[in-house]
């Protein structure tokens, strides 16, 4: 309770957030094999690379929002950012992407391979940087990025890419590529933006489970629902972050449908990994350990949009939970959660989570 105490406005929480940044930053703008294994190695080498982008990515949300929220903080987010899109933007960081397609992704921009989930969150976190004011250093890479990704989905059987050869399409992963493409369009005249809209069309009319009314999580390769895609509480929670960032009105929508099915009421409320199921213990590379249905990332996610929507009363519950779960660790003027000694990705997911507020009220 006395952790929690002035959650629920951003000027008593000013203190907390930027202390939790400055824990970020430190231990994120070093070096490609740093923040690489910073990650679990148990994971694989695979996983640890898909974390780590995920960890630079989500705490250049979190600095961009933040820049909002504080705007006396913007110049110094701005060299945090800086250092980040460097450090993702190198052979060690994409070492994940280019085991699984054989190729590297920067040197065949010209081709259709789809190398989806590099280029998308390095050319968002262009765009952010863009966004807060930054220089041209980095305008004709996010061009030849957008250009490369807008060009492969629109060629694309049905308008969406794999995340690697082989496997399903992944909803959130390509919701990266939409994010990335509206940002880059609201800079550049619209350019993409029928792109965006193409793709929020379909996915209202064909890509919704009949049950719920959620997204689906998986896709087949043509673009078309599999007849076992299931609707999760991780991939849910991540689709209303992603789509508040894009469509406020669907994500309100998915938001309100996600709580309808997935919210736990329970003495650790939070988001449920299953609408149908609520396993004792079950662990999952997406959500993380599931206890008693309970989803860790599912819970973090759903942060996101609780914010957009300036939906308090279910923000605080999440930020209760992940204090009881995670104990917030202060040292030397930082915050932390002690599960950040593990797990970094959640802190920077947290961070940008709880931080999503909408720009247009600022």
């Amino acid at each position: 309770m006395w952790m929690c105490r002035n959650h629920g406005n951003f000027d008593k929480e000013r203190g907390e957030l930027l202390q939790r940044r400055d824990y970020l930053t430190l231990k994120l703008t070093t070096s490609p094999d740093t923040v690489i294994n910073l990650q679990p190695s148990a994971i694989g080498a695979q996983f640890q690379g898909e974390e780590a982008l995920y960890s630079c990515s989500m705490l250049a949300a979190a600095l961009t929002n933040l820049s909002h929220i504080y705007p006396d903080t913007k110049q110094e987010n701005l060299v945090y950012l800086d250092k980040l899109i460097q450090i993702v933007n190198t052979p060690q960081l994409r070492k994940y992407d280019t085991m699984r397609w054989g190729e590297d992704a920067m040197e065949t921009l010209d081709s259709s391979n789809s190398h989806v989930t590099y280029i998308s969150h390095l050319a968002w976190m262009m765009c952010n940087y863009k966004t807060l004011g930054g220089d041209s250093r980095y305008d004709n890479l996010c061009a030849r990025l957008c250009e490369a990704m807008n060009r492969r989905i629109t060629e694309s059987e049905g308008f969406n890419l794999l995340s690697y050869p082989g496997e399903n399409i992944y909803i959130p992963d390509m919701l990266v590529a939409i994010v990335a493409l509206n940002e880059y369009s609201k800079l550049n005249n619209g350019i993409y933006s029928s792109t965006v809209s193409t793709w929020i069309s379909k996915a209202r009319q064909q890509w919704c489970d009949g049950n719920t009314g959620l997204l689906v999580s998986y896709l087949c390769e043509s673009g078309k629902q599999l007849d076992y895609a299931s609707v999760r509480g991780s991939f849910s929670t991540l689709n209303c972050y992603y789509l508040s960032l894009i469509d406020e009105n669907f994500a309100r929508e998915q938001y309100n449908l996600t709580k309808q099915h997935f919210w736990n009421k329970g003495m650790l409320a939070g988001f449920n990994e299953f609408h149908d199921r609520k396993p004792k213990l079950e662990f999952d590379i997406d959500s993380g350990p599931i206890i008693f249905g309970l989803s860790p990332s599912g819970t973090a996610f759903g942060a996101g949009a609780a914010t957009f929507f300036d939906d308090t009363a279910v923000r605080n519950k999440i930020l209760r939970t992940a204090e009881v779960a995670g104990t917030t660790i202060t040292w030397n003027n930082k915050k932390h959660y002690a599960l950040a000694n593990v797990v970094i990705v959640g802190e920077a997911i947290m961070l940008a989570m709880r931080t999503n507020t909408n720009p247009n009220r600022h």
